[in-house]
């Protein structure tokens, strides 16, 4: 029997939960250079082409061959020493596969010859939950965005989540965090999507009553 969420069924304009940890739960990210590399390819996959062409002009070949810029948007992410998550909208079919078979890949072969190892780095295939309702979309953002907790650290301090996107602090054309955030705006301007986050408690089994749906 195959291991859950290990068989997908995707289809055109999916909102997905992507995750995955380590083969046998051990480190994928040692430091920054490891999570810079991860979101460097994320941006190299995610961003405009034109705009990376210019940046990077080296690259110019491999964006073309690869970048989804139009095809997925990425909502929000967490990397955490072993793990990391994803919440995805995929414009296309196929956008979620090819976008996790290049970055994947691709941070496997820098990881293994940084650390001059041989195998699989993850464990097994991704993992990948359907996103079926808006209420479902808002907890999984913030649920994403509390992961650093669970290791003591700051989620005003944490660098390698989308949290401080969301606050305003960082900006990227590779991350929309206008679907999330706009229904907060829409909803009431007293709360926050800080709050949301920040002021939640797990004894609590629904969304705050300004984001009840309809």
């Amino acid at each position: 029997m195959p291991s859950k969420n290990i068989v997908k069924h995707y289809v055109k304009g999916g909102y997905y939960h992507i995750y995955n940890r380590g083969v046998e739960k051990r480190i994928i990210f040692h430091d920054r250079e490891d999570y810079t590399k991860f979101i460097f390819l994320v941006k190299l996959y995610l961003s405009p082409p034109d705009e990376l062409s210019q940046e990077f002009p080296l690259l110019r070949p491999h964006i073309v061959q690869h970048n989804l810029y139009g095809n997925l948007q990425l909502l929000a992410f967490c990397l955490m020493p072993n793990h990391f998550h994803l919440l995805i909208h995929q414009k296309e079919i196929d956008a979620v596969t090819k976008f996790m078979r290049v970055l994947i890949t691709s941070y496997s072969m820098y990881f293994n010859k940084r650390f001059e190892r041989v195998g699989p780095l993850f464990q097994g295939v991704f993992k990948a939950v359907d996103v079926e309702s808006d209420e479902y979309l808002l907890h999984l953002s913030r649920y994403i965005h509390l992961n650093p907790l669970d290791r003591g650290a700051s989620l005003s301090d944490f660098q390698w989540s989308s949290y401080l996107y969301y606050l305003g602090e960082k900006e990227a054309k590779w991350l929309n965090t206008k679907i999330i955030s706009d229904y907060f705006s829409s909803k009431n301007d007293k709360l926050t999507y800080r709050s949301f986050v920040e002021d939640y408690t797990k004894e609590e089994d629904k969304l705050p009553s300004q984001l009840q749906l309809d």
